[in-house]
């Protein structure tokens, strides 16, 4: 245990002469990370405090759980770890020592008990997120045995660094009240990525790191959605036309697959569901290839994925049904009747297919297997999930501490990784976030031996 200054000594609040606040540890976000990260130096006997810049902890935490909390996923180690892509080998480690199976018994410690769902992804047995956090936070408050209770900082927005003596790292934050300058012994920066902004996730941390000499990837949107170019039968442009937008825009295309191959030869396949937006397409399924999609726009201005509309059946068994005779039926009555193609299907093969196509039955037969959908541009950061790019791997030791910074740590989403949704992202978020914690007590254990 390290060697924490009294109570009296923290000096909770900034004097009236304006005198720096004096602190152990500064945990700047209260998000998942941040908690994390504060759950494991208060077990350690730090003094933490913690601020964030909304009037209430872990509101993004609480939004992504409204449909139902997704905690983790339940699928083998090497397929999970596999999820976060080029990032894999630095997160491996931290997934190792806080994977899935850590995740359910931390929530079940808790009190939460959880379930694994038909498609592997972990719930809490309510699928709400709020008793979780209600739990979590009461045990921040008030920890067991010799662990310091983390005091809660709200509407405190970090703008930059302050001056600061030797050993002591200066921030500045700003709240209501004006200007605080804390001079803490260590950081941790839990500051969540650049999207759903009005929930304190905007993105503002990367001008003082970068100022401050730090490499961080440009933020992109990740799981998000794209707007699609317009078809050539409605001109030029971007987007569904106005009749599809009419009828069928928040509109969901369920039992279909998606095949999308880039320029760089990787192969995606899969089956799922997303949804008709007034410019494009969002949804899982759109969530879950939309890394590649976005990286082969950035390379090559757009990207074209294919859809099935009728994965269950062969290219053969549905071009027998579109060239059986349909004597005086339409077209979609014929398709109806014969394939099950209605609504929001059949809409879109006469959005995108053009009359010759839609009236030869082996060119709409191959269609309906391999419908090309060109998407033109990810929807903007502030809409999408999740975050892509932030602080680099090689700015960082093995405990998250900037190379730099000494003292200085981050975790979460902050940094430079992305994973699809299914409950990686909160995973990586809660395992970096308790490494950033341990980096930070051992800091400050080698800081108490040294004096």
């Amino acid at each position: 245990m390290i060697n924490s200054p009294s109570r009296e000594q923290l000096n909770t609040q900034a004097s009236e002469s304006g005198s720096p606040l004096q602190i152990d540890v500064a945990v700047l976000g209260g998000g998942p990370a941040g908690l994390m990260a504060a759950e494991v130096l208060s077990a350690g006997g730090a003094a933490v405090h913690l601020f964030d810049a909304m009037p209430s902890v872990g509101r993004k935490f609480l939004l992504a759980g409204k449909g139902g909390m997704n905690l983790t996923h339940a699928e083998p180690f090497d397929a999970f770890v596999g999820r976060y892509a080029e990032a894999s080998s630095a997160l491996q480690p931290m997934l190792e020592a806080f994977g899935a199976q850590a995740v359910r018994d931390w929530a079940s410690g808790l009190g939460i008990d959880t379930f694994v769902g038909s498609s592997h992804r972990v719930f809490p047995t309510d699928m709400k997120a709020a008793p979780l956090l209600r739990a979590w936070l009461q045990r921040l408050r008030h920890p067991a045995g010799n662990g310091e209770p983390v005091q809660f900082h709200m509407r405190y927005r970090w703008t930059g660094w302050a001056a600061a003596p030797s050993g002591r790292i200066g921030l500045v934050l700003r709240s209501p009240a004006g200007e605080t300058i804390v001079h803490a012994r260590a950081v941790v920066l839990a500051l969540g990525g650049a999207s759903w902004a009005r929930l304190g996730s905007d993105g503002a941390w990367v001008a003082p790191l970068t100022e401050a000499g730090i490499t961080v990837s440009p933020l992109r949107p990740s799981n998000c959605g794209f707007d699609v170019a317009s078809s050539p039968r409605h001109g030029a442009g971007v987007g569904w036309s106005p009749f599809f937008v009419e009828r069928f825009a928040g509109q969901p295309f369920k039992a279909v697959s998606l095949t999308f191959t880039g320029n760089d030869g990787r192969h995606f396949v899969r089956r799922g569901e997303f949804v008709a937006t007034a410019s494009g397409v969002e949804g899982s399924l759109i969530y879950a290839v939309s890394a590649r999609l976005r990286e082969e726009i950035a390379g090559y201005g757009q990207a074209t994925f294919h859809l099935d509309l009728q994965p269950d059946r062969t290219q053969e068994q549905v071009r027998m049904q579109v060239a059986h005779p349909r004597g005086a039926r339409s077209l979609s009555s014929h398709l109806k009747s014969r394939l099950g193609l209605d609504g929001i299907r059949m809409a879109i093969l006469n959005e995108l297919l053009d009359k010759a196509s839609l009236n030869d039955p082996h060119l709409l037969a191959a269609a309906i297997k391999a419908l090309p959908v060109t998407v033109v541009a990810p929807r903007p950061l502030d809409e999408a999930i999740s975050t892509a790019g932030g602080v680099s791997w090689a700015a960082m030791d093995s405990s998250l501490m900037l190379r730099e910074m000494p003292g200085v740590f981050c975790a979460g989403e902050m940094l430079d990784w992305e994973a699809p949704t299914g409950g990686y992202l909160l995973t990586a978020c809660v395992s970096t976030g308790r490494r950033a914690g341990q980096g930070a007590l051992g800091y400050l254990d080698l800081k108490a031996q040294d004096t």
